[in-house]
């Protein structure tokens, strides 16, 4: 254990970074049993927390970066700790004084990506809008209904340009009057936040933010949770306010106006994954499920820990740029409890938890056995045979 700084500059510089609640802990212990990382190993929250308190950290252990910032604690916490604002609030510090562990240490490389080209992958800026060749996307210019925005990973990871892809087909169909920005838009800033890069956070918001304006845009539609979370309830901290809507909301919204027919077959066992920024953060638990059971032939199953107690695929919180060893990974406890379910599908409707899945059916080896799916990829294929 060691003190960073003198005890009262610490505990100053706790506060002013957003962990002041934690001087409300009473060590009651329930973040510690609802916290995803006691499934695969021992982890305290409380002892993070009772650290923070004393202005005492150990800014190179593994523990400081584990949150996933899942929500699971400060849903349990019977005194409004806000443990996740004191976890960010030690990662300012520890990004600060430039003090990493090893397994944090990609974030250094995937800061200069998203300072020089506007997203974590360490691609151009100028191939943004790649994905959307041939598939009759416009660019958004002022007037148009609707920016679809469909976030990094969307635009660049192969296996999720797949869903950019089948979301654009529906709003094709539909007859959506939508548009998007390519090289315009830079990355949400979502992740990089919580990992306690405040200043990089507040320019890309300020490069979106002003894309925005210039655009004309005031209605905002998203694949990503963890941009409707940004874009919603962070980015008004600028004194800008735009309506947002995630693909989930939205192509519910097309299939209750008969905008679109469902009227391929889906017949598939499909278990649905609450996504923590989804759910848990902001509530959206029934339009993707309803989406589902409009889809014929498709049998919807309930996971354990689903809903406000859904498991967390481990990816928030910048864990999706972070290692995390094999036998520690909460995808692969998610997955082995979809096949308890007998789901053929399991689907969710986030990229982190895409990802994070697609990797733990390969090391699972579970290719012939569950397939993974995001909900407008369903929607789409039970679109097929639609006038």
């Amino acid at each position: 254990m060691e003190t960073v700084a003198p005890y009262k500059e610490i505990i100053e510089v706790i506060k002013e970074s957003g962990g002041d609640a934690a001087k409300y802990c009473f060590q009651c212990g329930l973040c510690d049993t609802v916290c995803p990382w006691n499934r695969v190993r021992p982890f305290s929250v409380r002892r993070l927390i009772r650290e923070v308190t004393f202005g005492l950290t150990e800014l190179e252990s593994e523990d400081l970066w584990r949150c996933t910032t899942c929500g699971r604690c400060p849903q349990q916490c019977p005194r409004d700790v806000r443990q996740i604002e004191s976890m960010v609030s030690l990662r300012r510090i520890a990004t600060e004084y430039g003090v990493f562990p090893s397994s944090v240490k990609p974030l250094r490389t995937i800061s200069a990506s998203l300072a020089g080209e506007g997203n974590p992958l360490n691609e151009e800026r100028g191939k943004r809008a790649e994905w959307a060749q041939g598939k009759s996307v416009r660019t958004f210019t002022e007037g148009t209904e609707i920016l679809y925005f469909p976030g990094c990973y969307l635009c660049y990871d192969p296996r999720l340009k797949k869903v950019a892809q089948a979301t654009v087909e529906i709003l094709n169909r539909a007859g959506v009057d939508y548009g998007i920005l390519g090289e315009r838009e830079s990355c949400c800033g979502e992740s990089i936040r919580k990992t306690g890069d405040e200043e990089l956070f507040r320019t890309l918001a300020r490069q979106n933010i002003r894309a925005f304006i210039d655009a004309g845009v005031r209605r905002v539609l998203v694949s990503s949770p963890h941009c409707y979370h940004t874009f919603k309830n962070e980015y008004p901290e600028f004194m800008v306010h735009f309506e947002i809507v995630h693909i989930t909301q939205y192509v519910a919204e097309l299939a209750a106006a008969g905008r679109i027919e469902l009227n391929a077959e889906f017949a598939h066992r499909v278990a649905y994954h609450d996504p923590c920024y989804l759910g848990r953060h902001n509530g959206i638990y029934d339009e993707p499920r309803d989406l589902l059971r409009r889809v014929s032939g498709l049998e919807l199953v309930e996971l354990p820990d689903s809903r406000a107690d859904s498991l967390c695929c481990g990816g928030g919180g910048g864990r999706i740029w972070m290692e995390t060893m094999k036998g520690e990974r909460f995808s692969d406890l998610r997955l082995e409890q979809a096949l308890a379910v007998g789901a053929e599908v399991l689907a969710t409707a986030c990229p982190y938890c895409i990802a994070n899945f697609e990797d733990s059916r390969l090391t699972l080896e579970m290719e012939g056995r569950l397939e993974i799916r995001d909900i407008t990829e369903i929607i789409r294929d039970a679109m097929a045979q639609a006038g």
